[in-house]
């Protein structure tokens, strides 16, 4: 882990394990390449060290990294609250194993202390109220931020805004500041019912979050239509943001130009980067994941750069108008592939896998913090534990499953992290 000085404020990525129970159910109504993908064979030995290889691209990087853990799957708690259990789930029993807490943005909203009322950097974690298979991860996120943020000096951790009010976490949260550790704008983008998928970040749920957390600089914008029915699910699907830089793409927002001004009022020194659709179609743009990037900046002042999933190279006029970006003179001047095409298959790019938290890394659960050392013993616990394949009929019935338990046993062990079991 690279060296931070105490007291001093930083970026912290932590991603989301991928979990021994990763499939392809196709259970996310709205996310075109779950869908697409549905009943296909997963590989998730594969998923889990792909995202173990990124976290180690971002420690070369020299980026501060953390973790967050697969739940409980399955979750025999959710199957009993239905009047059920896992030998009699039926079609119940893909939503009780989905692993899909992998994508950590989902985890939770995070305000750090530079925008907070009390000066303590706020978590709320998210409903997920949309998805059935998603709905009751809150409880298991829920114990994993209290004891990684068990600092009351330095956090304060809420449980979920109530039903029916759904709110998605961070992959529907921006922050633009002057840097990290100072006061920023956020920005809560939500989305409006009446399309032919769900909007599943509502506007009171982002609403509550801004009075929880006590922040005085929140703009609540508009997810565009258009967006939301070519496939973006989520904002983080066409935008991403970092420090004064907004990245996004030209039909993000229902009304962009009044956005670009309020934001422009409150800090006149960002830098908007939009994407003509003339130059990537939205369809492009959420084929290639291209703004499911992580947005990063460089310690070593080498400016930003965006992480981003190989699928980019693979669609021609993506690539060439990232190419021309990272030459001319901007903020963004590294475009760095990874390779993450099983959570791509299930419609999570390298930006789904993780939550942002500013914070000083010594108020930190050091459990929750990884250096290359401690991803070397993640890796051959995965090795040893994972399955390398998982069927549609595994899906269907108890199958792999079974081994599930003890695969989560034995990265709780390594962690000693057993509070967790």
């Amino acid at each position: 882990m690279p060296f931070v000085e105490p007291g001093r404020m930083v970026e912290i990525n932590f991603d989301g394990i991928v979990g021994p129970t990763h499939n392809y159910a196709g259970l996310s109504l709205g996310n075109l390449a779950s869908k697409k993908n549905a009943g296909q064979a997963s590989h998730p030995r594969a998923a889990a060290l792909q995202g173990l290889a990124k976290m180690r691209a971002n420690l070369a990087l020299g980026l501060t990294q953390g973790i967050l853990l697969p739940h409980r799957r399955p979750d025999g708690e959710w199957l009993a609250s239905l009047a059920t259990d896992v030998a009699n789930a039926g079609p119940l029993w893909p939503a009780a194993t989905s692993a899909s807490a992998m994508w950590a943005a989902n985890a939770a909203t995070v305000s750090p202390a530079a925008d907070t009322g009390d000066g303590r950097c706020h978590l709320t974690v998210a409903n997920l109220v949309t998805m059935p298979h998603r709905s009751h991860e809150w409880p298991g996120t829920l114990a994993q931020l209290r004891l990684a943020f068990a600092d009351e000096r330095a956090f304060a951790v809420h449980g979920p805004v109530p039903a029916p009010f759904g709110d998605e976490g961070a992959a529907n949260h921006m922050r633009l500041c002057e840097h990290h550790g100072a006061p920023g704008v956020e920005v809560f983008v939500y989305g409006e019912a009446g399309g032919p998928f769900p909007a599943r970040q509502h506007l009171q749920a982002s609403a509550a979050i801004v009075r929880r957390h006590g922040l005085g600089q929140a703009l609540f914008v508009r997810q565009s239509d258009e967006a939301i029915t070519a496939g973006a699910f989520h904002n983080d699907v066409v935008a991403v943001a970092n420090e004064r830089v907004l990245f996004a793409h030209e039909h993000a927002f229902a009304d962009k130009q009044r956005f670009f001004a309020d934001l422009r009022e409150r800090l006149p020194s960002v830098e908007i980067i939009e994407v003509p659709a003339e130059a990537v179609s939205l369809s492009d743009a959420i084929a290639s994941y291209l703004f499911n990037a992580q947005l990063v900046t460089l310690p070593d002042g080498g400016g930003m750069a965006l992480i981003l999933p190989t699928e980019a190279r693979h669609v021609g006029r993506v690539w060439q108008w990232l190419e021309a970006l990272v030459a001319g003179n901007g903020p963004i001047r590294r475009l760095i592939p990874v390779d993450v095409r099983e959570s791509m298959a299930n419609g999570g790019g390298p930006a789904c896998l993780r939550l942002r938290v500013v914070c000083d890394p010594a108020t930190v659960d050091p459990r929750f913090l990884v250096d290359e050392t401690k991803l070397d013993r993640l890796a051959g616990v995965i090795e040893a534990h994972w399955p390398e394949r998982v069927t549609t009929a595994e899906i269907e019935t108890l199958g792999a499953w079974l081994a599930a338990v003890e695969a989560r046993k034995a990265l709780l062990e390594a962690l000693d992290l057993r509070e967790l079991a």
